[in-house]
């Protein structure tokens, strides 16, 4: 184990990342508009899809109430938790991934712009207590993604410099918002087509094709300012 992995972490966006979430969301989207008379487009989907509720649904009804807003998002949230239920599974290539990171001494994080009960529904089923040092969730962050305050506050929590943390995401919020934080980051296609996240400083369809020696190899780039995208 490379001691400077120690001094190095990653932080992982939750939803269409770590796991594949992003049907039940949309899903919840479009019971939510036909029970409220929204007018809810896939493009408008994919657009929003990383942002906090409180981002999405001002964009949806400009003149909407805090009360209104949060009783269509705890709606919507609860109808996504619901549908979840049945299929709690880590995204493939993600238990290794976290493992192959853990033994070689990374410090892990989740970054996420969901509520905590979202969160909740798989730290325990999937065991993501045995990987993660740290959470964020959005009762913490007045600024959602592209904001860069979820990455910074994560990177905070363990204890390092937002240049020695790499981002894992897959919407261009998320690339966005690790990039204002200053980090380095690499997307998944899960939900976005390659040329939406030309942001990221490398890009892969699936967690499979990543290991820790790309991270240590990518973090040690942006250490030294010589990150080149692939």
């Amino acid at each position: 184990m490379a001691s400077c992995d120690r001094q190095w972490g990653v932080i992982f966006d939750m939803d269409g990342v770590l796991v594949d979430t992003g049907w039940a969301h949309r899903q919840a989207w479009q019971d939510l508009a036909e029970r409220e008379g929204l007018e809810i487009s896939e493009e408008f989907f994919r657009r929003t899809f990383g942002m906090q509720n409180a981002a999405i649904l001002p964009m949806l009804r400009p003149d909407i109430s805090h009360a209104e807003m949060e009783r269509l998002s705890d709606w919507k949230e609860q109808r996504y938790r619901d549908l979840m239920q049945a299929h709690p599974e880590l995204a493939p290539g993600a238990g290794a991934l976290l493992h192959d990171l853990k033994h070689h001494g990374f410090r892990l994080a989740i970054g996420s712009s969901a509520p905590p009960e979202n969160l909740d529904l798989f730290w325990g089923r999937l065991s993501l207590a045995d990987w993660f040092d740290a959470r964020v969730t959005k009762e913490e962050i007045r600024a959602s993604k592209p904001a860069p305050e979820t990455f910074l506050k994560a990177a905070q929590k363990l204890g390092l410099a937002p240049h020695r943390c790499t981002v894992v995401e897959d919407a261009v919020p998320g690339v966005q918002a690790a990039r204002a934080a200053g980090m380095s980051v690499i997307a998944v296609t899960t939900t976005r087509q390659r040329e939406d996240l030309a942001q990221a400083d490398r890009i892969v369809d699936s967690l499979t094709e990543l290991t820790a020696a790309d991270f240590r190899a990518l973090l040690a780039s942006s250490s030294a300012g010589t990150i080149s995208k692939e």
